[in-house]
């Protein structure tokens, strides 16, 4: 993974009145910190953090004072609503380090038809070079039939990483499709847990609404033509 270069600041300013003026200039607060360096508060380009994290285990080189450190994202903390980045926590590593990250799975091909595809676990941990960590592994689910499953052991890892977890978990598990009618059956049980209730139709009016009856002591025309005539 190439190193993206990061020109940062070094922060003097604390707390949340501080952090709040940084971010309205376009800069995140963050931490760097590891092999040793006490922690080092600075100041990153929001725009510039914001495009090298797209990858979660990006390797940055950041620069500060003169100093160029290599880092990977520890901890990144992200407005829940807008999603811009408030804060950052970057581990300070060195060439040849080894490093524990999590890595996304990503799913190739279609399992058998009927089949329903379950991820159980979308990322998985391994131990890498921090200046080698893999951005993914990758699955194959071709023609998998209902009940097969993947498990970590399974994995083909990228060259150089290791599995950081058990290999008996649960990756992949492949089931049955559930039918139309299950699928009805469950959306009204999710329906009468939550208390939805739906209208009943309304009853068809009897008779033909649209044809006319006589009032009450009308008769036919003839009825009440005299009989002297």
């Amino acid at each position: 993974m190439a190193e993206i270069k990061i020109a940062a600041e070094s922060r003097t300013e604390f707390g949340k009145g501080a952090a709040r003026r940084i971010r309205r200039a376009d800069k995140v607060p963050a931490v760097l910190y590891g092999s040793g360096i006490d922690p080092t508060h600075i100041t990153l380009p929001g725009h510039d953090l914001a495009l090298a994290l797209k990858n979660s285990n990006a390797l940055l080189s950041i620069e500060v004072d003169g100093d160029s450190h290599l880092a990977i994202p520890k901890q990144v903390q992200r407005d829940p609503l807008k999603g811009f980045i408030e804060h950052a926590d970057l581990l300070i590593v060195k060439k040849g380090q080894k490093v524990t990250v999590d890595i996304r799975v990503h799913l190739e091909g279609d399992a058998a038809p009927d089949a329903l595809v379950v991820t159980e676990n979308s990322t998985i941990s391994v131990e890498a070079e921090a200046t080698h960590i893999p951005e993914s592994v990758e699955v194959s689910i071709e023609g998998l039939e209902v009940g097969s499953q993947i498990h970590a052991g399974d994995l083909q890892l990228p060259a150089g990483a290791t599995l950081a977890i058990p290999e008996d978990w649960l990756i992949v598990n492949i089931v049955a499709a559930p039918t139309a009618e299950e699928v009805e059956a469950e959306l009204e049980e999710a329906e009468a847990e939550a208390g939805i209730e739906h209208d009943e139709p309304e009853a068809e009016a009897e008779g033909d609404a649209g044809e006319a009856k006589p009032a009450e002591g009308e008769g036919n025309a003839d009825e009440g033509e005299s009989e002297s005539e």
